[in-house]
């Protein structure tokens, strides 16, 4: 799957809903080995979660770590600093696919990046070892690949007007693990670890607004692959659109978006 151009302000649109799955996560994080504790976030993205782990640890030094460059511009000019409470927010360049603690830390952290990882649970065990006795890794995954946005967008990237130019471009169903296959995979790396699922009924608003969303997330693949070519991607665009419109009807209090998610809590014994 070539990797697609990321656009900050569009991923930024829906914040607030993209934000709160990651407050749920840290809020089973258990308390950290080490005071000032090191953290890293694993595809930090704009970094705007990021320096929500700054606020949990206000004396952590903690680094966010992507591979786009559009998206660490913006963490970089916006979040990258001192923190009020002694510790230090920055940002640097890294694939995930193949990064690997130079150093110890406390927490390593991803929010919503795994699933773009192939085979990215064959890396616990080098984030575990690279884990503090007492060290935690806790990530967050959509759990959403057979929900209609996704159906849709996969059907239509198949079908016999994209297919020649969109195959292999998305995602599939097996990009992240079942609940109960992570917990297997972590305990198996002698963690103690907790998963779950929850589903988040998010009431999306304004002019076709899961349209709106998938465009800072899931379609960036197919904007990225039909970027040199405007009017395909309007015309991709306009078919999507007309389909999710059937899918996910407004309301009269906004357009209610289902997405489910699965969250690991993985603390090293020591």
């Amino acid at each position: 799957m070539p990797a697609p151009t990321w656009d900050p302000a569009q991923y930024l649109r829906h914040a607030g809903h993209r934000a709160r799955p990651f407050t749920d996560l840290l809020a089973r994080v258990p308390d950290l080995p080490a005071d000032p504790p090191r953290i890293a976030d694993l595809g930090c993205g704009p970094g705007n979660v990021t320096a929500l782990l700054a606020a949990r640890w206000p004396a952590a030094h903690v680094t966010g770590y992507d591979n786009s460059p559009e998206m660490l511009d913006r963490a970089h000019v916006e979040h990258e600093g001192p923190t009020p409470g002694g510790g230090r927010l920055d940002f640097a360049h890294a694939d995930v696919r193949t990064w690997t603690p130079a150093r110890p830390y406390d927490l390593i952290v991803s929010n919503a990046t795994l699933q773009w990882v192939p085979g990215h649970a064959e890396r616990f065990a080098d984030w575990v070892a690279g884990l503090t006795a007492g060290g935690t890794l806790a990530f967050q995954v959509p759990g959403n690949f057979g929900s209609p946005s996704q159906v849709l967008l996969r059907e239509l990237a198949r079908s016999a007007r994209w297919k020649d130019r969109l195959d292999g471009t998305l995602r599939h169903t097996d990009a992240v693990l079942a609940p109960e296959d992570y917990l297997e995979r972590l305990a198996g790396l002698g963690c103690a670890a907790d998963v779950w699922e929850t589903t988040y009924i998010h009431p999306l608003t304004g002019e076709d607004p899961v349209l709106d969303w998938v465009k800072g997330t899931a379609l960036r693949p197919v904007l990225t692959a039909l970027a040199d070519d405007p009017p395909a991607r309007e015309e991709f665009l306009a078919a999507y659109r007309t389909a999710l419109r059937e899918a996910y009807p407004a309301g009269a209090h906004g357009t209610p978006f289902p997405f489910r998610r699965i969250f690991a809590v993985a603390r090293k014994e020591g």
